[in-house]
């Protein structure tokens, strides 16, 4: 009877052994970092009673109007995001740009040629060089291979390197699947779990620009984007995973009108200029032989619009000494569209790229987690964003980047 004791005694033992095992590795995870960009999110939609979810983390953290770069568009400020850079340094000017060296070639949201991106460094290759698996869920310029090099004309790309783990946009990937693909990054074996992560949604920026940020369809697409937090929380707690979330925006959003329209030819010949793109700003070259006319025509104040020589653009917007920008640059009053035709109809909605010290161009900041304390932050540039990211992974402090490493020292609990 002793021995048989002893035996149960010894099997129990080893039994309680392997549950502490396998109970181990969750509870002893580190930290992850997940950088979560809800493209177009104010920060004043906390304050709509329909995101319990996030106003819970702002309560419970750092919460700030975060001020975005100027120009206040979506691949010049992701990409200021992760670099620490603004747009007049990394080269990713605009949504819509061109290149001297490359004159037969428009950059747009589906440009992946690293020849466009290579003018800074993304967080996730100095991550990568240090150890740290990296990986995105979505994220402008994540899918190019930074480094790299693509001839005109040429699909392949040789050299450059990406985060270990990526994904090409696709926008008929929902959130729910998109918060499942980070989840299940982090299901994976310790050598292969990513430590830092981004996550990105659409929705919020997509319903404002149609219905303008008032419109009880643009809430509802804000309250989708909260239910999808509130899933990643979830997933998390259920794995035991503890986190650092730093959820922002890249801008804001402006409601706009059909009524409230600059047309570019009644101050100019329209075919006295090269156009891009048209909306809160524009940019332009003047054709051959037309500079000083076209200059005169615009530049100085227009009612509900001001144009610049590149070099002469306000300092305070750090903006018009890269070479993509280009000669004139026009930029609206907020909530006022330059367009180069009449609209064909009319219409109310939602706009940005306006002045970045716009109040209605601010973007959400929130700081949740661990490395986090209970903070109401005043308003800061966004370059700021990088310094902490790379304190969150234990990356030393780059020099030359726009951001400070102590810019954001109040948000820490350390």
């Amino acid at each position: 009877m002793y021995s048989i004791v002893r035996l149960a005694a010894a099997i129990l033992a080893a039994l309680l052994q392997i549950c502490a095992a396998s109970a181990a590795p969750a509870a002893q995870r580190a930290p992850v970092t997940i950088l979560v960009s809800i493209d177009g999110f104010r920060p004043d939609y906390l304050d709509r009673g329909v995101t319990p979810v996030l106003s819970r983390l702002a309560a419970e953290g750092a919460r700030a109007a975060m001020r975005p770069s100027f120009p206040s568009k979506t691949f010049p400020n992701h990409w200021t995001l992760v670099t620490g850079l603004r747009p007049d340094r990394h080269g990713i000017v605009a949504n819509r740009m061109e290149d001297p060296a490359r004159p037969d070639e428009v950059f747009t949201m589906a440009s992946d040629d690293p020849f466009w991106w290579n003018g800074a460094e993304p967080i996730w290759l100095d991550a990568e060089r240090a150890g740290l698996r990296t990986a995105t869920q979505f994220w402008p310029g994540s899918n190019v291979a930074i480094g790299g090099r693509k001839s005109p004309g040429d699909s392949k790309t040789v050299g450059g390197a990406r985060p270990s783990d990526w994904q090409q946009f696709n926008q008929a990937i929902t959130g729910e699947q998109r918060v499942n693909g980070v989840l299940d990054l982090l299901r994976r074996p310790a050598a292969i779990r990513p430590r830092f992560l981004t996550l990105y949604f659409d929705a919020v920026d997509s319903a404002g620009h149609t219905h303008g940020p008032a419109d009880t369809r643009t809430l509802e697409a804000v309250a989708e984007v909260d239910r999808h937090i509130g899933q990643l929380l979830r997933g998390l707690a259920e794995q035991s995973q503890p986190v650092n979330l730093v959820i922002v925006a890249d801008h804001g959003m402006a409601a706009t009108s059909s009524r409230r329209t600059i047309l570019l030819g009644d101050l100019v010949r329209m075919k006295d200029i090269r156009l891009l793109e048209s909306g809160p700003f524009v940019g332009l070259t003047p054709r051959p032989g037309k500079e000083k006319s076209v200059e005169k025509a615009l530049l100085g104040k227009r009612p509900h619009m001001e144009c610049w020589r590149k070099e002469a653009i306000p300092a305070r917007f750090h903006y018009g000494t890269h070479i993509r920008i280009p000669p004139i640059f026009c930029l609206a009053e907020t909530g006022w569209l330059i367009l180069d035709k009449p609209p064909k109809e009319r219409f109310a909605g939602g706009n940005h790229g306006y002045d970045n010290f716009a109040p209605d161009m601010a973007a959400l900041f929130i700081g949740h987690g661990p490395a986090f304390r209970r903070a109401a932050l005043a308003p800061f540039d966004n370059v700021h964003i990088y310094p902490l990211l790379r304190r969150l992974l234990g990356l030393p402090p780059k020099s030359g980047v726009d951001g400070s490493e102590t810019a954001l020292a109040a948000a820490l609990s350390d």
